[in-house]
This record gives structure tokens, C-alpha cells and sequence, in this order.
């Protein structure tokens, strides 16, 4: 694994933790898009990876399934969770100074791109 493939996954378990500090998103909107998006995994790889970044307790039933069928990259998952971890801690204290009203209004537009995002790629 290359530098920057590191560095990459180190941004996107960042990015899911700064998000999921700030608005309680993560896995399913940050992660699985972007091991999509930027690393060409399909979606079980990448539902996968995504609920192993998570794993204790979350979903550790479920990773374990898709372990099972050779659906889970440990590596990417392990880099991930580290970075996450880090990263949720800065978004939520920054998400606590942030007004209510306008951190709602942030999430809903977020939802709305990434939902743009999915209906037009293939």
C-alpha cells in the first residue's frame, strides 16, 4: 500500500469523523461513497469495510459476513477507524459552536448532494 493510498484513507476516516462529530453521519455516507467513488470498490467491499471501520459494537455481526464471503479489506478499515476516531472528536467540538438551526440546515443539504451524486453516476 502506497503512501498515498494512506493518506487518502487517512483523509476519508477524517473526513467521516469530523461529519459524524458534527451531524452523526459517517459510514454510510462518507466511507462507503468515497471507497466507491476514489478507490473503484464495489458496494459489498465497500459496505463492508465501511462496518468493519465501525465494528466494535456496531456491526460486528454483519462485518463478519461479509469477511466471510472475502468482502473486507482489513487495512483500509484499520486505517480508517484510526482517523475517524480522531476526527469525531474535532467535529463535535467544533459542531458545538456552531448554531442548532444551521448545522440542520447543512446536514439536509449534504443529503440531498450525495443523493444527487448517486442517482446520476452509473
Amino acid at each position: 500500500m502506497s503512501a498515498f493510498i494512506i493518506l487518502i484513507l487517512i483523509l476519508i476516516g477524517l473526513v467521516a469523523g469530523v461529519f459524524s462529530g458534527m451531524i452523526g453521519i459517517g459510514g454510510a455516507l462518507i466511507i462507503i461513497p468515497a471507497l466507491v467513488l476514489i478507490f473503484g470498490m464495489d458496494q459489498y467491499a465497500a459496505q463492508g469495510t465501511s462496518l468493519a471501520v465501525m465494528l466494535p459494537p456496531i456491526g460486528l455481526l454483519a462485518a463478519y459476513n461479509y469477511y466471510k464471503v472475502g468482502a473486507v479489506n482489513w487495512k483500509y478499515a484499520l486505517i480508517i477507524s484510526i482517523a475517524f476516531f480522531i476526527g469525531g472528536y474535532f467535529g463535535s467540538k467544533i459542531t458545538l459552536s456552531i448554531p442548532e438551526s444551521i448545522i440542520r440546515k447543512g446536514f439536509a443539504a449534504f443529503l440531498i448532494l450525495i443523493a444527487v451524486k448517486m442517482l446520476i453516476s452509473k
